[in-house]
């Protein structure tokens, strides 16, 4: 999440920090035994069953009294997507673009629709999850996407707390987005900086474990 330097449970967070990078650690080194990105071994599903990840979604539209919306990931995205709406209103942007529903007719009255989500990214390689803020916005339809490295706007951060608090009854360790967003030491690489086009950028934690795009990555749709 956003800085905490000043907190008075600062100690008790950094131990818990401590265990949880442990567990990262632990869990890159037993799927990337070469150290390279994109090359893990593939051990088969090792993550949230399908109809787990969508229980985990209903009881987070209740828990945090928010519409949440399922975009199971790809051969491309080994993760899944939980979507929790926090500021706008449905039908939403999220709903038009991934699940088929029809434009609102009050779009066509508005130069910008924008939105706060709250998108727990949830691996199919390990039982981790973590969480970013995300914006989403249409204009003149095109959808841009734009997510943050953690969550930072206080008006989310009590959903944050909740959310985190319900991930270990499905079995997910919440993993700080913050604590991710960096290369892990002693890996290589890859194919990932000529496949994304970013030169000498190396993929972060959140790369191996989650998706392969970079983690704020801003993500246009164009609407038919």
């Amino acid at each position: 999440m956003g800085g905490c330097t000043n907190c008075k449970g600062k100690s008790g967070c950094d131990h818990r920090k401590g265990s949880m990078m442990e567990e990262v650690e632990s869990t890159l080194e037993r799927l990337y035994p070469s150290r390279t990105w994109g090359e893990p071994i593939e051990t088969g599903p090792s993550g949230l069953p399908t109809d787990e990840l969508y229980a985990l979604a209903d009881e987070l539209a209740t828990a945090l009294n928010g519409a949440t919306f399922v975009r199971e990931g790809d051969d491309s995205e080994p993760c899944d997507f939980i979507y929790v709406l926090c500021m706008g209103r449905t039908p939403c942007i999220v709903q038009v673009r991934d699940h088929g529903v029809p434009v609102p007719e009050e779009w066509a009255k508005s130069e910008r629709i924008s939105e706060l989500y709250l998108r727990v990214v949830v691996s199919q390689r390990a039982h981790l999850a973590a969480v970013q803020q995300v914006a989403i916005e249409v204009e003149n339809g095109v959808i841009r996407e734009a997510p943050r490295a953690g969550v930072y706007d206080a008006p989310l951060l009590s959903r944050m707390q909740k959310l985190v608090g319900i991930l270990p009854v499905y079995n997910l360790l919440h993993v700080d987005f913050g604590e991710i967003a960096h290369a892990p030491n002693n890996f290589h690489a890859g194919s990932w900086p000529a496949t994304y086009g970013l030169g000498s950028l190396v993929p972060s934690i959140a790369n191996y474990l989650f998706f392969p795009q970079p983690t704020t990555s801003i993500v246009t749709t164009v609407l038919p």
